[in-house]
Parts: C-alpha cells; sequence; structure tokens
C-alpha cells in the first residue's frame, strides 16, 4: 500500500498536469480573443485619439481610457468566453488536487508542509493559485491564466525534480512556532508578488502597444494581438500596485517574525546571513518600486521594470541562495 508522502507525490504529478491543460486553454482563449477585437479595438483607438486631440488633450490618455473599468465587473455580468471557462474550471479542479497533496505531505510529516524547498514550492505555489482564483471574484483577470499557470507548472514540476526530499525530523532550530507564522506569510506576499510580476509584464507589453497606436497614424498595427482585448496600461498598473502593497506589508512582517525567530533560535535579531541579506534586499526593491509608483516622475515603464526585478530576486532568494549560498538558512532538505 503506498504511503501518505507517496499519494500526496502522485497527486502532485496530477496537479501540474491538470495545470498545463489549463494553461493550453487560457491560452488558445488569448488567441481566440485577439483575432475577434483585432479591428473593433484598433478602431476604436484611433477614434479616442482624434477626439482628444480635436479638444487639444493629450493623446495617451485618450488611448488608454478604454477598458479601464473592465475589470471590476460582477462574475454573473462578465463575458464569458468558453475557453476561459474551461481553463478556470481545470484551475479550480487542478487546486483542489494540489490542496490534496499539500495536506497529505503535512499528515505524513506530522507537522506543517513548508519545511524545506519542496515544501516551500509546494505550499508557494498553491497559494499564488488560491490567490488568483480569490482575485477572481473581484477583479476579471482570466487574461492572466496563462501566466499563472504556466507559472505554477515550471515551478512545481521543477520541485518535484529538483527539490524533492523524503520526509524528515525537522532540525532543532525549526522546531518553533514561528515556522508556522513566518514561512507561511512568506509563501503569502510571494504569491502576491506573483500576481503583482504578470501584471508588471502585462503592463510594459500594452504601454508599448499604445505608443505603436499613436504613431501608426491609423496603419494596422503589428503585435501580439491579445494586448488590443486588455486594460490599458495605466489600469494594469494601478492594480500592479494595490497588489504590491498587500504583498509588501506581509513581506515586512516575514522580515520582522524572523528576526524575532533568530533571536530564539540563535540569539541575535541580525547577523547577515545571506538569506537575511537577501530577504531584505527584497523588502527595499518592493519599497523602492511603491515609492517609484507614488512618485509621479517613475510612474509607467521605469516602475513595471522595478516590478519585475523584484519578483526575480523572490526567483533568486529561493531557488539560488537556498542551494547555492551558505548560512544558518540551511534548510532545504537537499544532501551535499
Amino acid at each position: 500500500m503506498p504511503s501518505l508522502d507517496q499519494v500526496s507525490v502522485l497527486l502532485v504529478w496530477t496537479a501540474v498536469a491538470i495545470y498545463a491543460l489549463a494553461f493550453i486553454f487560457y491560452t488558445i482563449d488569448l488567441a481566440r480573443r485577439s483575432s475577434q477585437a483585432l479591428d473593433a479595438k484598433d478602431a476604436a483607438a484611433v477614434r479616442d485619439r482624434e477626439l482628444v486631440a480635436a479638444g487639444g488633450g493629450d493623446a495617451v490618455a485618450g488611448v488608454r481610457a478604454g477598458g479601464s473599468a473592465s475589470l471590476v465587473v460582477a462574475p454573473s455580468q462578465r463575458v464569458r468566453p468558453v475557453f476561459a471557462r474551461i481553463g478556470t474550471s481545470l484551475t479550480w479542479l487542478a487546486f483542489l488536487f494540489h490542496i490534496g497533496a499539500d495536506v497529505l505531505r503535512g499528515v505524513a510529516a506530522g507537522r506543517v508542509p513548508w519545511a524545506n524547498m519542496y515544501e516551500f514550492a509546494l505550499t508557494g505555489t498553491m497559494l499564488v493559485v488560491a490567490v488568483f482564483l480569490a482575485v477572481l471574484f473581484r477583479y476579471d483577470l482570466r487574461f492572466l491564466g496563462a501566466l499563472i499557470t504556466g507559472l505554477v507548472v515550471l515551478l512545481l514540476g521543477g520541485s518535484i525534480f529538483a527539490f524533492y526530499v523524503q520526509v524528515a525530523p525537522l532540525a532543532d532550530p525549526l522546531k518553533s512556532p514561528w515556522l508556522v507564522i513566518h514561512v507561511f506569510v512568506a509563501s503569502l506576499a510571494t504569491a502576491f508578488f506573483a500576481l503583482t510580476f504578470g501584471l508588471s509584464l502585462l503592463q510594459l507589453l500594452q504601454s508599448r502597444h499604445e505608443r505603436k497606436v499613436l504613431t501608426a497614424d491609423g496603419a494596422p498595427v503589428r503585435g501580439w494581438g491579445f494586448l488590443r482585448t486588455l486594460p490599458s496600461s495605466d489600469t494594469l498598473e494601478s492594480l500592479a500596485y494595490r497588489f504590491a502593497i498587500v504583498g509588501f506589508i506581509f513581506w515586512t512582517f516575514t522580515l520582522i517574525a524572523g528576526s524575532i525567530w533568530a533571536n530564539d533560535a540563535w540569539g541575535r535579531f541580525w547577523g547577515f546571513d545571506t538569506k537575511e541579506v537577501w530577504t531584505f534586499v527584497i523588502w527595499v526593491l518592493y519599497a523602492g518600486y511603491i515609492h517609484a509608483r507614488a512618485t509621479r516622475g517613475w510612474r509607467g515603464t521605469r516602475s513595471a521594470w522595478l516590478s519585475i526585478i523584484g519578483f526575480t530576486a523572490v526567483l533568486f532568494n529561493f531557488a539560488v541562495v537556498n542551494v547555492f549560498f551558505k548560512g544558518l538558512h540551511a534548510y532545504s532538505g537537499l544532501t551535499n
């Protein structure tokens, strides 16, 4: 009879496979929406530009005005494209298998399932999907589905190959209530940073598309057609900023809780350990992003790049610092 951990791994692979199917359907949905809205979107953008130019206003504002209210739509009143609905349904199904895998791993270990890199990836990606699905009740972000499910497939599938370890007893410093609080909140912050990353990436693409429309002077604009179905770059930036603030609050708590735990475990609040330094670097990057967004001169492309760099640092902190850097936070579970 298979052990609980073996069943957990089977559920993980099932979830990865279903997430991959969801990614395919979300991608098909983007392609179909692109072809359907191609002509209408460009024509609307040209009309907006002409109206604003006639009034002596800012042409960019005219283009960006379209789509700014399309994110906040009640689920019952949204457009219901079939492939997006299938993608979302599959994401929910995969999420249920994902929860089962996480719970069984915790039951098999007799503790919370986030004490090593494999378990952190298992729980972290689950929270990314949980936040994405929860946000869908408020904002219509199904256009992010391909990016979110694709990211989860890469991270969760890769963690099975690279970071999987058998259930093992906790190291003494991890036998603390702070393991439950500190690591879970860090995972939750990472989930919000992942959504911020996705929105900032699309913001860059949408901003470039808007500039092309402005300079095309009515001519057809080449590029990724699905951008014509997305909200304006200003709308994407505004929502990314909101998610970044939530993630930043959780990450600030992570930094403070980690210092308290370090004092309990090692007798000091701060020791310039590699993990501590990178946690602080990430905090500084997102603090800079939030400040840059609040400062008018740093809105737009430059603040979006700072957001993307911040999430890159989060991934680096997880996948590189935990493996290749020596320090007191050597709890990856991997053998040298």
